[in-house]
């Protein structure tokens, strides 16, 4: 295992959302040499899908930084966000799915053209998959960059496995990380479900993180 000073996370546990911080496999490169490549875009747009956990905010976190960024949820877009796209360089709209203001994210759209301004765009899908009512909107985007976040591979599984126990302060031997690995879900989504019930054992209950602990879990 190699590189483990690099680990990904987006866990509401001890958060660390820094470059450094996030660990780079197979399935998350892509994504993470177009942030690390800004702003030597051919496009001024990036759509970046996954599902949840899998790390788009921590990338939004570091384009934040670089790019000194405004970040807004799709759910709290309205008129107000053009006074702040005035002040920005560059805009992430994270959540982007949960807005429901389709004339105001065509405005952005094409404010981003007209001023020369950068965007990120996190999703849950393509944004280009997304049912718009507005057609100039999803004529929009489909012209964009575009990166997905796939299922973790087994050297993103153990960094992410790894590092939340070690956020936890509980102690697991290797063996035991590559039996979870062998058996869980490919899904970022169930591994936070796994290491949530692991800490409530931890914890709570007071039992050892053991075989027979995993297997009663998984």
């Amino acid at each position: 295992m190699s590189e483990l000073n690099q680990l990904l996370l987006e866990l509401d546990y001890k958060c660390n959302f820094n470059e450094h911080d996030f660990f780079l496999s197979k399935s998350n490169s892509k994504a993470f040499n177009l942030i690390d490549r800004w702003p030597d875009w051919n496009k001024k747009i990036l759509n970046i899908s996954g599902e949840k956990f899998s790390g788009k905010s921590h990338l939004a976190n570091i384009f934040k930084i670089k790019s000194n960024a405004f970040l807004v949820k799709g759910r709290d877009i309205d008129n107000s966000i053009f006074k702040n796209l005035k002040l920005f360089e560059s805009i992430i709209i994270d959540d982007f799915e949960e807005c429901r203001e389709e004339q105001i994210l065509y405005s952005i759209f094409n404010l981003i053209d007209q001023d020369s301004k950068y965007m990120l765009i996190n999703s849950l899908i393509p944004i280009s998959e997304i049912k718009y009512n507005l057609t100039d909107l999803a004529s929009r985007s489909k012209n964009c960059l575009y990166a997905e976040i796939e299922n973790p591979d087994d050297e993103l599984l153990f960094a992410i496995i790894l590092k939340n126990f070690s956020d936890r302060q509980i102690k697991i031997e290797k063996k035991i990380i590559n039996f979870i690995i062998s058996r869980i879900d490919r899904s970022y989504r169930k591994i936070d479900e796994f290491i949530y019930k692991i800490d409530e054992l931890s914890l709570k209950k007071k039992k050892p993180i053991n075989f027979k602990t995993i297997k009663e879990i998984l």
